[in-house]
């Protein structure tokens, strides 16, 4: 119980304040969502992703490792959710917007703070969820794009629109700057700190003002999906990391920190995504709430299951 109220006082109630105010940005000034959107994901998002992989410490041994389990994760998430997506016999847009729902979710201000929370600031660990991030974020400014124009836009298009990404050129320069030891100029640092800083911050507002905006119709159909959504993403999630961990020989740490890793709510990525290419943003952003909200259950009872299995 004391486990199921830190983790609604430190990660779920300052995420839902910055989310409420958002909502009363959108109802008293009717703000522009494109903006904001066009703000996460070209200066925001690659400044954050920068800062995490410039000042992070990570082995050889632990990125293998990660990706590997990325790679297999995704893989898994993927056929389970398009068995789901062709039994509920969605096509289009709403097919992608279920797809981003279940594979891309909230490894940055959701997964850090709950890394830190469940192993007490351990380093280890703490690397372990950055590179979760790092797929977590680039995926999103790849795949994810590709998935939500596939149905209304020929190839040609959606590769200049992945090329435009600035997330999928930070990654290697960060990763190269650090590998290189280049030390960054006093005012470039000072920059890339403020852009980080504002990240969660505006991504939470972003989120909020979608929601403000929506008309909120609970149709038994969206209900459905949205409740779909939530158990593959909350529940099978944490499921199939654990099923994954068991044949690669991970050491009982390794192991639990990626599994609490896949067990965090859907990412903000499938709404600013869905907000930019206009894509089922009332089923995105309603999964993203939703399955916030119940993520104080199911993050719990995920903890406690490590802490039992090791």
């Amino acid at each position: 119980m004391t486990l199921f109220f830190t983790i609604l006082w430190n990660n779920v109630l300052p995420l839902s304040i910055m989310i409420l105010i958002g909502a009363v940005m959108q109802r008293l000034f009717s703000l522009d969502i494109r903006t904001l959107s066009k703000l996460n994901f070209y200066v925001f998002s690659p400044g954050v992703m920068f800062q995490l992989l410039y000042t992070t410490e990570i082995s050889t041994r632990q990125f293998g490792t990660v990706m590997l389990f990325c790679f297999l994760f995704f893989a898994a998430q993927y056929a389970l959710v398009e068995i789901v997506v062709r039994l509920r016999g969605h096509k289009g847009g709403m097919r992608s917007a279920m797809r981003n729902s279940v594979l891309f979710y909230n490894s940055a201000n959701y997964g850090i703070p709950i890394n830190q929370l469940a192993f007490a600031g351990n380093p280890h660990t703490l690397a372990i969820q950055i590179l979760v991030m790092v797929v977590q974020s680039l995926v999103p400014n790849t795949y994810g794009i590709y998935n939500v124009n596939a149905h209304k836009a020929d190839w040609r298009k959606i590769v200049k629109i992945i090329i435009g990404m600035p997330v999928i050129y930070v990654i290697p320069v960060a990763l190269a700057l650090r590998g290189f030891q280049v030390p960054l100029p006093g005012f470039v640092d000072t920059s890339v700190g403020y852009l980080a800083d504002a990240f969660i911050g505006t991504a939470l507002l972003t989120l909020g003002v979608q929601l403000g905006s929506m008309k909120w119709s609970f149709q038994r159909t969206l209900a459905l999906d949205v409740g779909l959504s939530a158990l593959l993403r909350l529940a099978a999630g944490p499921a199939l990391a654990w099923l994954i961990t068991l044949p690669l020989g991970l050491d009982a740490l390794t192991a639990s920190a990626l599994i609490v890793s896949s067990a965090v709510p859907t990412s903000l990525s499938s709404v600013l995504l869905a907000v930019e290419f206009d894509n089922e943003k009332e089923f995105s952003s309603q999964a993203v709430f939703f399955s916030t909200l119940f993520s104080i259950v199911t993050v719990t009872i995920v903890i406690g299951l490590v802490y039992t299995g090791t």
